[in-house]
């Protein structure tokens, strides 16, 4: 029988010793980030939690290529990032909508710039049209594809700008907070959105949040961070199926999960000793 070499799995994005440093920062203040290796797979859905100033946002901007790490490497597609590219696409927390565009305009934004109509045969025009149809309806919005964004509730400016990230078919989808300024309802359909476009566009997507509970419901892995300096205190696999419904919030996997992460964030953000502080005040005033 012929020799089969197994398949080795490529990551998707490699990050290898990475630091940063910003500069102008006064001395002995800590790195942003420090030592961080994480290698994400592809298709895979990781997202990064943990207390504030850990660097999770400055590491998915580096990713992005809208930040510039000063040691180390990151790669994507086993190339060194050096700036943004179009095999990657980021999402923010505001919606940056363009208010003059309509719902359809917006998606088909980088389409329409001159830099990306040059050498287009009518065909590829063709394509971009129905791929902005097509996405119009996996984010659900066919009906106000005329509207514009003053027009449209957060959460749906929110998928409007998903769908005009997706528009070119990123390999990688970088998510900062996306969901962060939308009410707890809309939350969770945006949730169940995301993970179905995940499936669908088979996009391989890293998730910044700081609400844990979101964190563990999105990712199949968790990726915490603790600060002074950033980096990585621990990766957590998700032991939840594939298909995630929002009834699995209630689980004893689920629940055990959060505790353990969220105990680890009090302790890395010093909320553990001013809870400990305000008890003690608590108990000096019921003594008084």
């Amino acid at each position: 029988m012929p020799n089969i070499a197994p398949q080795v799995s490529v990551a998707k994005a490699e990050i290898r010793r990475l630091g940063k440093v910003f500069s102008g920062a006064a001395a002995g203040t800590p790195a942003a980030l420090q030592d961080i290796d994480l290698s994400i797979e592809d298709n895979e859905f990781v997202t990064l939690v943990g207390a504030s100033g850990c660097g999770k946002s400055t590491l998915l901007r580096i990713l992005a290529g809208l930040e510039h790490h000063t040691s180390g490497e990151v790669i994507c597609n086993g190339q060194a990032i050096t700036g943004p590219g179009a095999e990657r696409a980021m999402v923010f927390q505001h919606y940056s909508l363009y208010p003059w565009l309509t719902v359809m305009e917006n998606i088909k934004f980088s389409r329409m710039l001159k830099v990306n109509r040059e050498d287009l045969s009518s065909s590829d025009v063709e394509a971009a049209s129905g791929r902005a149809d097509a996405l119009l309806n996996l984010i659900g919005l066919a009906k106000v594809a005329k509207s514009y964004p003053s027009q449209l509730s957060g959460g749906m400016q929110q998928r409007v700008a998903i769908a005009r990230a997706l528009m070119g078919r990123p390999q990688v989808l970088l998510m900062d907070e996306p969901f962060g300024a939308l009410d707890a309802q809309t939350r969770e359909v945006m949730h169940d959105l995301i993970l179905h476009i995940h499936r669908m566009e088979k996009t391989t997507i890293v998730f910044v949040t700081h609400d844990v509970d979101e964190a563990i419901y999105l990712g199949q892995r968790v990726v915490l961070m603790e600060p002074r300096p950033g980096r990585i205190h621990s990766i957590y696999p998700v032991p939840l199926p594939e298909r995630r419904e929002q009834d699995m919030k209630h689980s004893a996997p689920f629940r055990e999960l959060k505790a353990e992460i969220l105990k680890h964030i009090r302790v890395s953000s010093g909320m553990t000793t001013d809870l400990d502080l305000l008890d003690q005040i608590s108990q000096q005033g019921e003594a008084g």
